[in-house]
């Protein structure tokens, strides 16, 4: 109509379609910019169409163990149940790894390197994650052949399965066949199989092949007792890509150590989670309010968000605003 603006205002896109949009910004942006720019983002924030894929690896590596709990309790709740993706390193509490499979009723990929679970855990929660596609357990150094043949048991559709390791990690470990065998005899599905510094043999490595018809690619890195004919495998495995065991490459040795440094000075961190007194906005502290406190449970939770002067930086070890 005549006199009206032809362009559609922003606040009156619908929830799903903001959901899209915000996910090309940063997790940082998400929390703490957007909810400040008007009343529809900040409930498009608050509610689950913006964490149906959940991405805070990066962070994870970097923040305190504590401050991470809290942050995947809140964003998983946010998503109501309709969690598609989640990647988080380092989890350490079986409350939490609980708490994913609770919600993991439309979960299809599920990267939880670093983490600190049993195989003890891993038997009580694989019944829930049938619908998982792919895995990566990398580096969770405290669980072995039953935790894997729990999820090969259970996670039916499962196509990647991601379980490097770190040399040091196995450095001890006279063999891990059982692990390798559990994979060969529970997913026949794969396409993919990373298997990076494993102590494995030659002929396990071979039952995998013979088992998983489908596999694509396959990362023996590190596996030093593993010898594969390449004349061999070009006849009987042709659409195989094997990368390893002897490659040449620098390892994240440098990156593994940083992931236990956390120094609220690190330059990373420009924003950070703490308890203590909370912020707010102008309009509507109630909604503000229940952005932090998802169904009661996060009343301590403060994002803190630096963007002052310059001068002001060094205080709390943030950088420079841009």
């Amino acid at each position: 109509m005549e006199g009206e603006s032809e362009f559609r205002h922003w606040d009156e896109l619908i929830p799903d379609a903001l959901g899209l949009i915000f996910r090309n910004l940063s997790l940082q942006e998400v929390l703490t910019v957007i909810p400040g720019v008007c009343k529809s983002w900040r409930r498009a924030v608050i509610g689950p169409y913006c964490w149906q894929e959940i991405d805070i690896e990066e962070w994870s590596n970097r923040c305190q163990p504590g401050h991470l709990d809290r942050m995947v309790e809140m964003l998983i709740t946010r998503s109501s149940g309709s969690l598609r993706k989640l990647c988080v390193s380092g989890l350490h509490n079986d409350m939490m790894f609980s708490l994913i499979a609770e919600n993991a009723g439309s979960l299809q990929t599920l990267r939880l390197p670093r983490s600190e679970m049993s195989d003890s855990i891993v038997d009580q929660i694989a019944g829930r994650l049938s619908a998982v596609t792919i895995l990566d357990l990398s580096y969770c150094s405290k669980i072995g052949a039953p935790a894997l043949e729990a999820i090969g048991k259970h996670c039916k559709l499962l196509v990647v399965l991601c379980r490097n390791m770190h040399p040091l990690d196995t450095a001890d470990k006279l063999s891990q066949d059982d692990e390798a065998n559990a994979i060969a005899s529970t997913m026949p599905k794969l396409k993919r199989l990373e298997m990076a510094y494993h102590v494995i043999s030659t002929e396990i490595v071979l039952k995998i092949l013979s088992s998983c018809t489908l596999l694509e690619f396959l990362d023996l890195r590190g596996c030093w007792d593993v010898k594969l004919d390449d004349k061999f495998m070009k006849g009987n495995f042709p659409n195989l890509k094997v990368l390893g065991p002897f490659v040449m490459d620098y390892y994240e040795i440098n990156d593994w150590d940083d992931c236990s440094d956390y120094s609220d000075g690190s330059e990373y961190l420009a924003w950070e989670f703490l308890a203590g007194e909370m912020g707010d906005y102008d309009d509507d502290d109630e909604i503000y309010e229940g952005m932090w406190d998802d169904e009661g449970r996060l009343e301590e939770l403060e994002l803190r968000f630096y963007d002052g002067i310059e001068e002001d930086a060094g205080i709390y070890g943030w950088p420079p605003s841009p």
